[in-house]
């Protein structure tokens, strides 16, 4: 299970929060892949266009006669190759839709915020309290998580206008349901930014770093219960200690007889 930073509604630490099973911290690059290209293509309006000699007023007679003049042979002024003439297989219009699964998207999706998730860039906030539409709100709770001046992803609990409202005018920020958020968000943005009650999991007492060592202590102790006792000294060094070294005055009177 995958940990994020938790903080109060107005931008304090409170600890760690455990995220739920869904970030298994499992990331599939090539689904990534295809669920960027297909949002970005969705996003193409493909109303670029190009005239071709067809469509070029202009040009319906011969500049000069076929043959005798010297000059290469030409039909029209408005072919490619003369200034103000068509445009040789230039864009046209056309439709960019990609489709992609259902469930390839729910995997990128997943992936985009495993990603987060292991790299420290997801914030669970308690439920933002906005009474009115308020930017210097906003603004400031950003202030406080050292996230203004990078691109934030602001996911809520269900559709809240008000927060939407507060965060429009500001730079970088992009405010939407958490169930709404597509992988291209999530990758988009450098901090994820969700509210407690949209992400699920629960929050895990004491303060962050002490779960860090509570982590790194059980991890520790899972190594060395895993760790076999016989290796701990080799047995061929043992026995070669035990061994007697001859002396100089043996060889001697071996050699003598």
């Amino acid at each position: 299970m995958l940990e994020a930073l938790h903080f109060t509604a107005a931008g304090q630490r409170k600890g760690s929060h455990q995220l739920p099973a869904e970030y298994d911290g499992v990331i599939n690059q090539s689904v990534l892949y295809q669920a960027v290209r297909t949002y970005r293509n969705n996003q193409r309006h493909g109303t670029h266009s190009t005239k071709t000699r067809g469509l070029v007023s202009g040009g319906n007679q011969k500049p000069w006669r076929q043959k005798g003049t010297g000059r290469a042979r030409q039909g029209s002024i408005r072919a490619p190759q003369w200034p103000g003439g068509g445009t040789a297989f230039g864009p046209l219009p056309r439709s960019y839709r990609t489709d992609i699964n259902r469930k390839v998207r729910q995997l990128a999706r997943r992936s985009a915020l495993n990603a987060r998730a292991q790299g420290g860039q997801i914030y669970v906030i308690e439920r933002l309290e906005f009474a009115q539409p308020k930017t210097s709100q906003l603004a400031g709770l950003l202030e406080k998580l050292e996230l203004a001046g990078h691109k934030v992803l602001v996911l809520t609990h269900g559709h809240r206008p008000e927060v939407y409202l507060s965060g429009r005018n500001i730079r970088d920020v992009e405010i939407m349901p958490y169930q709404e958020a597509s992988a291209y968000h999530v990758l988009w943005a450098d901090a994820v930014l969700v509210e407690e009650s949209a992400v699920g999991g629960h929050p895990i007492a004491g303060t962050g770093k002490a779960a860090t060592a509570r982590a790194k202590r059980a991890e520790r102790a899972a190594k060395g219960a895993a760790r076999p006792k016989a290796l701990a000294k080799k047995p061929g060094a043992k026995a070669k200690s035990a061994r007697p070294a001859k002396t100089p005055q043996a060889s001697k009177k071996k050699g003598a007889d």
